[in-house]
């Protein structure tokens, strides 16, 4: 998965997708949210801009696709007001 294909999103926007995904969340320490879908434990930064070779990792660790994030984090429906 090559970094300069992923896009610039936000740790909360991560997690709405992960969430989505049927993944939940069963944690939050600082600024990380731990969330989980049956054995498959992945930790999120709540940063404004989660780094390529961290979503990288995320995605990974989620077994996500980068297209399958596209599809639902970034759909024109999605709306973070009031998270």
């Amino acid at each position: 998965m090559s970094p300069r294909r992923l896009p610039v999103v936000s740790g909360a926007r991560v997690v709405h997708a992960l969430e989505k995904d049927g993944f939940a969340v069963i944690g939050t320490k600082g600024s990380h949210c731990k969330l989980r879908r049956g054995s498959r434990t992945v930790i999120v930064p709540l940063h404004d801009e989660v780094r390529p070779g961290t979503l990288a990792s995320i995605l990974r660790a989620a077994d996500m696709t980068v297209d399958r994030l596209r599809e639902v984090a970034l759909t024109p429906s999605t709306s973070l007001e009031g998270r």
